[in-house]
């Protein structure tokens, strides 16, 4: 049995996605952090949507806040190779 492939994720990458509470194993592939991160991401902007839809703040709001949320995601943006060095 061959030992299963280890990635060097860089520290900028772990410090950001420690603040979502993703923590991944040298194990973990890059592919399937990148895909957590964008499910996250996801969930946050559908999250939004209802808020909206519920009343909780005007529509004149929503397009800063979701440009808020983009900032705290910017690895939405990475390809899963950049993840590691």
């Amino acid at each position: 049995m061959t030992p299963p492939e280890r990635f060097s994720y860089r520290a900028d990458i772990l410090e950001q996605l420690a603040q979502h509470g993703v923590r991944p194993r040298a194990t973990t592939p890059p592919e399937l952090v990148h895909e957590l991160i964008s499910d996250l991401y996801r969930y946050e902007i559908r999250r939004m949507r209802q808020r909206l839809l519920r009343g909780e703040f005007v529509r004149s709001e929503y397009f800063n806040r979701i440009v808020e949320l983009r900032r705290r995601y910017p690895l939405v943006s990475l390809k899963p190779h950049d993840f590691v060095e």
